[in-house]
């Protein structure tokens, strides 16, 4: 029987005039029951990329809904939303789940593209960790290449990664 597996964020941020704006994203995936008891390690790397993803696209979320309330001002300063919540119609941020179940982010398509201080600091954070960095881009984001992803994944990666480093000296 296999195992399932959800995985959930949100997060909500004030606005000007009282309001506040929030996004949620949540995956499902299913994994082989077995995981827990043979694999541990691969369990938390699973339940770990699915919350990435979920962060991710919540972030991206919230920081496009500012944007968009900040444009609609014309001030700089953010406008109140009418329900004050950002969702997508199928109450998941943009860019979360891809409908498939893998727990994998969606490119969002529309963000500015990976610098390439970040290119160069995720290759060598990987080259660091001993990382196939071909394998970590397409289990987290589906994609074959760091120049693929958008800034803000980019930046995510690189705190990830870094967060590898800097949890047990190396690699877990």
């Amino acid at each position: 029987m296999p195992l399932t597996i959800n995985v959930g964020l949100s997060k909500k941020v004030g606005t000007a005039n009282y309001g506040s704006i929030g996004a949620s994203a949540s995956v499902s995936f299913e994994a082989g029951h077995d995981l827990l008891e043979s694999d541990l390690a691969g369990f938390h790397a699973k339940v770990k990329n699915a919350y990435v993803a979920c962060a991710q696209a919540v972030k991206d979320e919230l920081a496009r809904e500012q944007q968009a309330e900040n444009a609609a001002s014309g001030n700089g300063h953010a406008a109140p939303t009418g329900s004050g919540h950002a969702h997508g119609s199928n109450g998941r941020a943009n860019g979360s789940a891809n409908g498939y179940g893998n727990g994998r982010a969606k490119s969002n398509g529309n963000g500015r593209k990976a610098t390439a201080s970040q290119i160069r600091a995720i290759h060598a954070i990987a080259s660091r960790l001993g990382l196939d960095l071909a394998v970590t881009l397409q289990e987290r984001f589906g994609i074959a290449h760091p120049e693929n992803l958008a800034i803000s994944q980019a930046s995510a990666l690189i705190d990830s990664l870094k967060a590898e480093t800097n949890g047990s000296g190396g690699r877990r």
